[in-house]
């Protein structure tokens, strides 16, 4: 090395030398990093998290009247599995289990206001809670006491509810105060009840109120002996004379069954009842069952 220093740099001996020194100084300040790490003493790690969640969850089933020795807790990838009751569960411990706060909260409030779950499965009632989520933790809900019927008597004395009396409303003639007098019915399902009968023509069955938007057969149940349907005439419209326009609002015909109901008439004449109607090939028995009350010949 030193003879290829000297033929193209002519360095002497002192700065050879020099240069060596240099170089090893340089290397030396590189590896002085890497050998004081290697010989620092390892720090210790801190406390794993999930103990912590651990020791939280205890002390709030303590306070929550469960025992110790039957909390089994089971990490899962969206919360820590452990036996709670829901009815006495904190939105904290919600949380713990893999819920959003606003999930929590929820449950929370639904709790407060003296809802309650009266066994396991009652769980699936809970909008907010998914089939998935409820799967997980149904084998660890423990609902430890039930309500007596003096407790109940007693808590609906301390804070009374504003109930709707039972009242017989035809909903025929009805407008939307007199519907919302109804029991399970508010100002939505008024509103609903109002543009569906507007639709049909009138109501001539209780049970078409099945046919309107959200109610379904336990809010049908729970109203069914509240109401009551008049001998008013209903609107009923010419099949022979109809124009599309005319049939379009009657939610038991899409527009392919008025075009198709239409355009034989122009082929075939005039309608003389029913039995005609079953001529036409994309009309079934159920469908002109259904129209029948709402159009005349």
């Amino acid at each position: 090395m030193r003879f290829w220093l000297n033929k193209y740099f002519g360095f002497n001996k002192g700065e050879y030398n020099g240069l060596i020194v240099l170089i090893t100084i340089i290397l030396l300040v590189k590896l002085l990093p890497l050998l004081y790490y290697q010989l620092q003493p390892s720090h210790t790690d801190p406390p794993d998290l999930t103990d912590q969640i651990q020791k939280l969850t205890i002390a709030n089933l303590k306070n929550s009247n469960f025992s110790s020795r039957n909390y089994q807790p089971k990490i899962n990838k969206k919360g820590l599995l452990f036996n709670f009751d829901p009815n006495t569960l904190a939105a904290t411990g919600w949380q713990q289990l893999g819920l959003s706060p606003k999930q929590a909260k929820s449950i929370v409030n639904y709790t407060s206001r003296g809802g309650r779950f009266y066994k396991p499965e009652d769980l699936q009632k809970a909008y907010t809670i998914s089939p998935e989520m409820y799967q997980k933790l149904l084998p660890y809900v423990k609902i430890i006491d039930q309500p007596s019927a003096f407790d109940k008597q007693q808590f609906e004395a301390k804070i009374p509810t504003a109930k709707k009396s039972l009242t017989l409303i035809d909903i025929n003639s009805a407008d939307s105060a007199e519907l919302d007098q109804i029991r399970g019915i508010g100002g939505a399902f008024a509103n609903r009840i109002l543009k569906y009968r507007q639709r049909l023509g009138g109501f001539h069955k209780k049970e078409q109120l099945l046919e309107v938007y959200g109610l379904d057969s336990v809010k049908y149940a729970e109203i069914q002996n509240q109401v009551s349907i008049s001998a008013v005439t209903i609107a009923k419209i010419n099949i022979n004379t109809a124009q599309f326009n005319d049939l379009r609002s009657n939610p038991y015909l899409s527009f392919k069954q008025i075009n198709a109901i239409i355009q034989f008439r122009k082929q075939h004449g005039n309608y003389s009842g029913p039995a005609d109607l079953l001529k036409v090939a994309i009309l079934n028995q159920q469908t002109i069952d259904k129209i029948i009350p709402y159009i005349s010949f």
